[in-house]
């Protein structure tokens, strides 16, 4: 059986057949970074008005990207939201990732009644009916479109933060560990952005906690 090469509609489609007819795509991006907010995005889709070209945001140009994000942003109904690098410290990073995603589904003028969420997991605070789509970002438009718009949201904001932090990268690692930031964390120490709870910045903690006892 041939594997599908774009996300398509199905799963929206499957939903409203049910009787389910607000359905709203939700992913994140932002898990795997040292710094930053984690970001997620929800999109209800106008099936009259869907973007050509819609694909997994990781398998896209930043240009093409940007443009489909303005695209998304001009004809779909769109909620942002973010978990904070305190959150993530406190909470652990998957349950801020699913906090983000619950503040970016209740964000939403219309309140859904189904969410297709990206991944194998559903988050627990979700006010409406929901299912996991494990590799969704290729395989759901809805999803297709959040993942564009919370990967281009969290982007900027690390060019943002980068202009505040420089030495670090975030413009073009946005906050991944990449040996130049790792590098950077050494050579400059760790900012009010980092993840304290992640291991890399928690090590150079602990170092400089038992250089200084």
């Amino acid at each position: 059986m041939a594997t599908k090469t774009r996300p398509d509609f199905t799963f929206e489609t499957a939903a409203q057949a049910r009787g389910l007819s607000v359905v709203v795509g939700v992913d994140e991006v932002g898990r795997g970074p040292l710094a930053g907010p984690v970001t997620a995005a929800a999109v209800r889709l106008d099936p009259a008005r869907i973007p050509e070209g819609l694909a997994d945001s990781k398998a896209l140009t930043p240009a093409r990207r940007d443009a489909l994000f303005t695209a998304i942003m001009d004809s779909a109904e769109v909620s942002i939201a973010h978990a904070t690098v305190e959150e993530i410290d406190s909470l652990n990073i998957l349950r801020a990732s699913h906090l983000a995603m619950e503040r970016a589904v209740s964000g939403l003028v219309t309140f859904p009644d189904h969410a297709l969420i990206d991944g194998n997991m559903i988050p627990k605070g979700l006010r409406c009916s929901a299912e996991a789509v494990v590799k969704g970002d290729a395989r759901c438009l809805s999803i297709a479109a959040a993942s564009i718009v919370a990967k281009v949201t969290r982007d900027r904001i690390m060019v943002d933060l980068a202009q505040q932090y420089p030495g670090y990268g975030w413009n073009v690692n946005a906050g991944y560990p990449t040996p130049a930031h790792l590098q950077a964390l050494l050579d400059f120490g760790i900012t009010p952005h980092h993840r304290r709870s992640f291991r890399p910045v928690h090590n150079i903690l602990y170092q400089e906690v038992s250089v200084s006892s």
